[in-house]
């Protein structure tokens, strides 16, 4: 029996498990409950057969293999239930009132023994473009590098705390060293392989002096985090300039990342290029390149390319030439030397919309064949690539994963990959004839109206029509 499965068995045995008895349960010696034990991604199916007797035997069923042990089931004093109440702890009961289920998630501890757990897909290995994820991190920061390799990623990236919260709890010694063992034994080099992801809060730009300390506060808690992991990477949003001049915006950005760096001793803090709307900060290569420019100590910052965000502010990557006059401008501006990271996503919005909508590899407006043309670029191999794709199941990313994975080497004329990404470019069409009728109709509003007679200016009605929801986005949809 593996190590996680033989503990499970002894902590089953030492400690009793109570369930409150409902009235349906006590009905009936053959009464079953079962509960479903959640351990890492590991479904573990336990059924109890309840009795009148105080020990009874239970079943733990995992990964085909049956382990028999025996636990004490005390009932609960004075647990009522009332008719027709539902609560987590509720059984019930079927048309003949015989059988009664309870459903409970059971979460393992993971500090002292984290299970290794067999990938659901394979990691490639060998591999000079590195494409992963933005995992989950829930249940301890290490198992975002569980997560990382059930989808075969051999890269990933994460959130080191609440992304929406300003102040999040101090992190435990324990999941730091957990989390570096994990990267030992994954062979994830955390310099080098994981970009954590800064929260949505942090505008660095903001000139309010209150808010600005919150701002920064937040800013090198994080660096602070990633060091204690041993990450030597921290992405993050420049910032907006809240309708202020923008060289003031950008020199205040600046200023925090040199300060920071005194604070801190390797991470490197990477700006992130942004889609454009409203006073967002980072939608032209001359904002990065201004930011840069300021940073005394130039080892200690970077920039990450989000292909979304690239293609909302107008920057074409869609062909092979149109891709290369793109980086060449960005060589020019900025300097291919800071390009320490990607965001791979397609868009749901057409080129040049400054909207920040994620779209699966594909199905956008991007389409695959931008995707094959960047993976073929020899000058982005050992960078993360990270996939911000919308995911309601682990094997959307596991799927993109490989599917980019196999655009390395591929011709753009392949018959195999032409019908792929027709089949990809079908899938969303609707969605995106839709998007472009919108950004047709918003074209048209914010079109200036002609003045009516009598010389009346145009109606406040009329220029707030011209304003888009575009104004308020300023977070990424992942």
């Amino acid at each position: 029996m593996p190590r996680p499965q033989r503990a499970a068995a002894a902590k089953a045995k030492s400690k009793p498990i109570d369930f409150p008895e409902s009235s349906e349960a006590s009905s009936s010696d053959e009464a079953a409950k079962t509960k479903v034990v959640e351990h890492k991604s590991v479904q573990v199916r336990e059924t109890i057969t309840a009795k009148e007797k105080p020990n009874s035997s239970v079943t733990v069923t995992k990964l085909e293999k049956t382990v028999k042990t025996t636990v004490k089931l005390k009932p609960k004093a004075g647990v009522k239930r009332k008719a027709g109440e539902d609560n987590d702890n509720d059984s019930n009961s079927d048309n003949e009132g015989q059988k009664s289920t309870i459903q409970k998630k059971v979460r393992a501890s993971t500090k002292k023994n984290p299970p290794t757990m067999i990938p659901a897909v394979a990691r490639t290995v060998g591999m000079k473009m590195l494409v992963g994820a933005h995992v989950s991190m829930a249940k301890g920061v290490q198992n975002a590098i569980t997560n990382s390799n059930n989808i075969g990623g051999n890269a990933f990236a994460l959130f080191l705390k609440s992304q929406r919260k300003w102040a999040s709890p101090d992190m435990k010694e324990s999941d730091a060293v957990a989390f570096r063992e994990a990267c030992k034994e994954s062979r994830f080099d955390p310099k080098r392989h994981i970009l954590p992801h800064g929260s949505y809060l942090i505008n660095l730009a903001q000139s309010d002096k209150e808010k600005a300390k919150q701002a920064y506060d937040c800013f090198i808690d994080d660096l602070k985090r990633c060091e204690r992991l041993g990450i030597g990477l921290y992405n993050f949003h420049p910032g907006s300039t809240l309708g202020l001049p923008r060289s003031e915006a950008l020199a205040r950005i600046a200023a925090h990342l040199n300060r920071a760096h005194k604070e801190t001793r390797f991470v490197k803090t990477v700006l992130e290029n942004m889609a454009g709307q409203g006073n967002i900060i980072g939608a032209n290569f001359e904002d990065l390149r201004d930011i840069i420019a300021d940073v005394m100590d130039k080892d200690r910052v970077g920039v990450c390319l989000d292909t979304c965000h690239l293609f909302a502010a107008g920057h074409d990557i869609r062909t092979q030439a149109s891709y290369d006059t793109v980086m060449a401008n960005f060589d020019r501006i900025v300097g291919r030397e800071y390009l320490v990271a990607l965001h791979l996503n397609d868009s749901k919005a057409p080129l040049g919309s400054n909207r920040d909508l994620h779209q699966n590899i594909g199905v956008g407006f991007l389409g695959l064949e931008a995707f094959r043309v960047l993976m073929n670029d020899k000058k982005l191999e050992g960078l993360p690539m990270v996939l911000e794709t919308p995911m309601k199941v682990e094997s959307t990313w596991a799927e993109e994963i490989k599917l980019l994975e196999s655009l390395v080497g591929t011709p753009g004329n392949d018959p195999d990959f032409l019908v792929k990404a027709a089949k990809l470019s079908a899938k969303g069409e609707e969605e995106r004839k839709a998007a472009e009728a919108a950004e047709k109709k918003k074209a048209i509003k914010k079109a200036p109206k002609p003045r009516k007679k009598g010389g009346k200016k145009q109606s406040e009605e009329s220029w707030e029509d011209g304003n888009t929801e575009d104004e308020a986005e300023h977070s990424c949809e992942h």
